[in-house]
């Protein structure tokens, strides 16, 4: 489908990559790793035609369509979310439009036996035809289904884009992405704005209904669970396998110790052969020999060993200075913006040398409760910083706040201070900035190597609190598992806001899950919590009345206050209403599912004559067509009612 050939890329006179070679076939899902800095990002770039590589060719049909998800996009602030979604069906607005347009003219005309005439009595039915077949697939409800799934409300559909943060903005164009269908789509880092919840739906939308696609990203489970091939970029070499990313590892380090073996084996060859040589060269009984030795030694097809990228995040947190045994209290606390509360009544304590996760969907308040915490927005209730709690924070968008026009180096010796100052070199070093990367402008940095520039920040003093907001966002997946090491080996408090469940997964004990305007905690790591949600889930779909059975709400301690015992419950009003939309809701859904009982009840009837030989009438075949294509639109009306229905239940 797309054939990469001898492809080259050099920038000032550094050589990213060369003589890569190899094709992208139909369904295939595409892992593209390496580590930051080794051109995956321009290689999805070269793929989509968004920049031209030094040497070599891209080969794809005329025909083919490209998808791109760039890791940082704009979007035009002049439409709803709704309306920006549905430019993806511009199409069949300018289908419409050319209808409209031969409508009139026909209207005006009188001569109704002309060829020009009938060309447009033809032009029309055409035109009727192709909106008929593209509407079929209902794409309202495809954009409401692609929508709901990567977490928007049917509340937000009316809303401006403007009104969104960047993580939002990122889900409006991936949105469109998907709903294209592209022949090949390319994903640069698309869960960097996701929560857990939106992940697993993409997960499922991309192994189930997309077809070629190309995915960079650092989340390992996430690739582990869509991709079926993976590509690495390694010291400007490509190394391709036929497997998902761990089986990958497994072969990748079985490859190179046969390569050793292999090599070990041919050295000790080519020694004992050349002190032979030396030996018997001047020995006249041995000089056919040593003619022999000379020939056999010059056909030796030399093995070489594949250079392994050993360049690492040497990360180490300075020793905490001991704080309270209480660093972070928090009793009753809320936040509001205008209308919108945030959250409330939340309560929760964080012992010295705690590593606690916050997690919960986009826009539930992980990040501002984080800012509560650091004191730089206003709050109501109780939050209290223990006693000589020394705070090291990384914001989610630290690394944008970077000056692109200084150096590396200059990036850190505006911030250093004191005896540090005689180190920075060292520092950058170990963060893999040594030599001539310390002299990079910081604008022609890769989003990882921001991150990790971002990151020397948190060492410049020592701290014994750990407030990391998205850490892993673009850090390759070799630095990933030094930073959680790191973390894992401070011997002060952590709090991580992260999205990334390998990354979780061993390094946190406790679990603060944020929804509803309001937190709960969960005992045990990010694997309990995610078992016990799905438990928790499954037990709600087996509950006759949700509302009957249904504990109070608690937040993290379990600490209602007194003032509101009822708050959990509903009035009898609520209730009322909420059965109301339930009923809709399942009728709904049982409309739906009669609809498609009939449709393939039909297309079974049709099938069954069409099998018995009756090929006579080609309107059967016509028939058959249409009535598949009701099917997939009715089916996709099932799914958007079931997804209703069980977001009005929870």
């Amino acid at each position: 489908m797309v054939s990469i050939q001898g492809l080259k890329v050099e920038f000032n006179s550094i050589v990213l990559f060369k003589d890569v070679n190899y094709v992208i076939n139909k369904k295939d899902k595409i892992a593209l790793v390496g580590k930051n800095g080794a051109g995956k990002s321009t290689m999805l770039k070269i793929i989509a035609g968004l920049q031209e590589p030094t040497a070599g060719v891209v080969a794809k049909p005329n025909d083919l369509t490209v998808g791109y998800l760039p890791q940082q996009m704009t979007l035009t602030d002049e439409r709803t979310v709704f309306e920006e979604v549905k430019t993806v069906f511009g199409e069949i607005e300018t289908l419409k439009e050319k209808l409209d347009s031969v409508n009139c003219e026909l209207a005006e005309r009188t001569d109704y036996e002309s060829e020009s005439y009938q060309r447009l009595i033809d032009k029309m039915t055409q035109l009727n035809d192709d909106i008929l077949l593209k509407e079929s697939n209902n794409y309202e409800a495809e954009i409401e289904k692609t929508l709901m799934g990567l977490g928007f409300e049917r509340t937000d559909f009316g809303r401006m884009t403007s009104e969104f943060s960047g993580g939002w903005r990122m889900r409006i164009e991936l949105a469109k992405l998907l709903l294209k269908h592209p022949d090949l789509l390319l994903l640069d880092e698309p869960t960097n704005h996701l929560d857990i919840e939106s992940i697993q739906w993409l997960e499922n939308f991309l192994k189930q209904k997309a077809n070629a696609v190309v995915l960079v990203s650092h989340d390992r489970a996430f690739i582990d669970n869509v991709t079926n091939r993976t590509i690495e970029i390694s010291c400007g070499k490509i190394y391709d396998y036929q497997v998902n990313y761990s089986k990958f590892v497994t072969l990748r380090q079985e490859r190179i110790e046969q390569q050793m073996r292999a090599y070990e084996n041919q050295q000790k060859q080519i020694q004992d052969t050349e002190e032979f040589i030396e030996r018997f060269r001047y020995k006249a009984t041995k000089a056919v020999q040593v003619q022999s030795r000379i020939k056999q030694l010059a056909k030796i097809e030399r093995i070489e060993v594949d250079e392994v990228d050993n360049s690492k995040l040497n990360l180490k947190f300075p020793p905490a200075p001991r704080s309270g045994d209480y660093p972070v209290i928090c009793e009753n606390v809320g936040k509001r913006y205008g209308d919108h509360q945030v959250f409330d009544h939340v309560d929760l304590t964080i012992k010295r040398g705690e590593k606690v996760a916050f997690v919960g969907k986009n826009g539930e308040g992980k990040s501002t409760l984080v800012k509560c915490i650091m004191n730089e927005i206003p709050f109501t209730g109780m939050l209290k910083i223990g006693h000589n709690v020394k705070i090291g924070y990384f914001a989610q968008n630290q690394a944008s706040l970077l000056d692109g026009n200084l150096t590396v180096f200059d990036t850190i010796d505006r911030v250093a201070v004191g005896d540090i100052r005689t180190k920075i070199r060292d520092i950058l070093g170990a963060f893999m900035f040594g030599g001539e990367a310390s002299d990079k402008k910081v604008a022609v940095l890769s989003g990882g190597e921001r991150t990790r520039l971002a990151m020397i920040r948190l060492l410049l003093e020592p701290v014994n609190l750990l407030i990391l907001d998205e850490p892993t966002n673009h850090l390759d997946m070799k630095s990933k598992d030094v930073l959680k090491q790191a973390i894992k080996d401070f011997n002060g408090t952590a709090i991580v806001v992260s999205h990334d469940r390998d990354f979780l997964d061993g390094l946190v004990e406790k679990v603060y899950e944020f929804g509803g305007g309001k937190v709960k905690e969960h005992l045990g790591g990010i694997y309990d919590f995610l078992q016990a949600k799905q438990l928790e889930s499954l037990r709600e779909l087996e509950m006759p009345s949700r509302q009957e059975s249904k504990a109070k709400p608690q937040v993290c301690e379990q600490q209602q206050t007194p003032a509101k015992p009822e708050s959990g419950k509903l009035s009898y009003a609520a209730q009322k209403e909420k059965a109301r939309m339930i009923r809709m809701a399942e009728k709904r859904v049982k409309d739906a599912e009669d609809k498609v009982a009939a449709l393939e009840a039909e297309i079974a009837d049709l099938e069954a004559k069409l099998s018995a030989g009756d090929i006579s009438d080609n309107s059967l075949f016509e028939r058959h067509g249409a009535l598949r294509k009701q099917l997939d639109n009715a089916m996709s009306e099932w799914e958007l009612a079931s997804m209703e229905k069980e977001q009005i239940i929870n």
